[in-house]
């Protein structure tokens, strides 16, 4: 992994109590229905870059089985504490399995690598989800790459991630949509969700 990524983790592992408090409460309730609409009743969701364990829980209460990973240990320990299941402490580019999940929930995580690691972690994702399985992720919506506020950012366009997409052998992206920011105060703050798919 490159060294702005691990800036980034050693950013969360000395903040994540002050990261859990200011994300925990967001209501994501709407994104969770879309992409669970798209799983089997019960199915394996891998909460890609988990946080606070705030979706995970939630998937985990709608009854469906859940593997949380997160490259930050501080994260990965208050996490566990509130879903009640271990957490792998993994990077993106440890990610290592084949034909395992449903669906991969990747909230608002991946943004923090560079953009020419994308298409790597792109396919490992492809290559964890079982056919016909589905992607979420979500990006800070506009060109920008480079640090802000201590932590590496990667910001996407429909187009640009139509370029590290395209690129993804087994990975097709269903639909890309714009929203707001749900945190109170940040709503002018727009974000890029992509559902994608397995072949």
């Amino acid at each position: 992994m490159t060294k702005k990524p691990n800036k980034t983790l050693h950013y969360y592992n000395e903040t994540a109590q002050a990261f859990v408090r200011g994300t925990i409460d967001a209501d994501l309730s709407a994104l969770h229905q879309r992409f669970l609409a798209r799983l089997p009743d019960h199915g394996h969701i891998l909460d890609l870059g988990c946080g606070s364990g705030r979706d995970a829980k939630a998937f985990l209460d709608d009854g469906y089985r859940v593997t949380a990973l997160d490259g930050s240990a501080a994260c990965c320990q208050l996490a566990e504490d509130y879903i009640g299941q271990p957490v792998l402490c993994q990077t993106f580019d440890q990610l290592d399995f084949d034909a395992a999940f449903d669906g991969v929930w990747a909230c608002a995580s991946l943004l923090h690598l560079p953009y020419t690691d994308l298409p790597g972690v792109f396919e490992k994702i492809a290559r964890a989800l079982k056919p016909g399985g589905t992607l979420y992720a979500s990006f800070k919506y506009g060109d920008f790459e480079g640090e802000r506020n201590g932590r590496y950012f990667m910001d996407l366009t429909e187009e640009r991630l139509a370029v590290v997409i395209e690129t993804v052998a087994g990975l097709t992206v269903v639909e890309t949509f714009v929203t707001g920011d749900v945190r109170e105060g940040r709503g002018d703050e727009r974000w890029l969700n992509v559902v994608g798919t397995k072949n």
